[in-house]
């Protein structure tokens, strides 16, 4: 049995500069296999600039784990175009492509890339079409279950191309949609080009309940997340027939090191471990809202 890799997925929140490379510093230590750097939510998140982003890169190489940057899921200008093109021309790096400017500029450069999943890839012949591009690895969107892509494998397979290495998110609150406009300021009644950084302030996103009262979503600047964790690990079983390579861990800002961990024993065991977060209902061709009880593992 091969043993799947752990990745851990962009920083989707914004954190102030020290705490976010103490963060990058001490995962360097952790059982993961592949580290994701960079902005893929908002380009006013400038605690990190592009320059700080590859130095980083290039410090966490000397770790052994694959490096990806990652690029914003949303470019609206010029500028954003503009530090994507350098973080592929001097990155040294795979890129996650998570917007088709970011596909295109690796394939005029001849780079791999990571597709991520903000990219709309539903059946076989598009994902054939980008790995003739340059895709190498594929993170199915987040309403991508067991049954689409165990059909999808199928597509290709009866047409004898290859499949990329299949990256699933394992753990963390799903990325569910983004907006040219800034829900975090819409909330604090600011205007999105004054909104002083106030996202700095949710390190795990802004709750946002429904009029009853009850847990609902979570503000994340122009991005919108479920407000359950989602954990997969029960689900290792049916990864591993399904053939995933990669298990996807969103960072949180607390407890992470116990999630790798945890992973870490859940990647190896050969029988499915308890729940620590939420069932995630897309896997199971469900709504994807469903809660259940998490036991601690800390």
């Amino acid at each position: 049995m091969t043993m799947m890799k752990l990745s851990l997925g962009p920083l989707q929140y914004f954190w102030p500069r020290e705490r976010t490379l103490a963060f990058y510093h001490e995962a360097a230590g952790w059982p993961l296999d592949i580290i994701y750097l960079g902005e893929t939510v908002c380009s006013k998140r400038r605690e990190l600039g592009t320059r700080d982003w590859i130095a980083l890169a290039a410090e966490l190489v000397e770790s052994g784990k694959q490096i990806v940057l990652s690029s914003l899921a949303l470019i609206e200008a010029e500028s954003e175009l503009g530090v994507l093109q350098r973080l592929i021309d001097e990155g040294g790096c795979w890129i996650e492509a998570n917007d088709l400017s970011a596909v295109q500029l690796c394939r005029e450069r001849g780079m791999p890339f990571v597709a991520g999943p903000t990219l709309n890839i539903y059946n076989h012949h598009a994902l054939a079409m980008l790995m003739d591009d340059g895709l190498r690895r594929w993170v199915p969107g987040v309403e991508q279950g067991y049954t689409l892509l165990r059909e999808l494998r199928d597509a290709m397979q009866a047409e004898e191309q290859p499949m990329p290495e299949l990256e699933v998110i394992a753990f963390g609150r799903l990325p569910l949609a983004y907006s040219a406009r800034c829900f975090t300021a819409r909330a604090l009644d600011v205007a999105k080009d004054q909104c002083d950084f106030r996202c700095i302030e949710y390190p795990d996103g802004m709750p946002l309940a429904t009029r009853e009262g009850r847990p609902f979503l979570r503000i994340n600047g122009i991005q919108i997340q479920g407000e359950e964790v989602t954990d997969l690990g029960p689900e290792i079983l049916q990864l591993r027939e399904l053939g995933v390579d990669v298990l996807r861990l969103y960072p949180q800002a607390e407890g992470m090191a116990d999630i790798v961990d945890h992973y870490h024993l859940v990647r190896r065991s050969p029988v499915a471990p308890p729940r620590i977060g939420a069932r995630n209902g897309y896997w199971h061709g469900e709504p994807g809202m469903r809660p259940v009880e998490a036991v601690s593992i800390g």
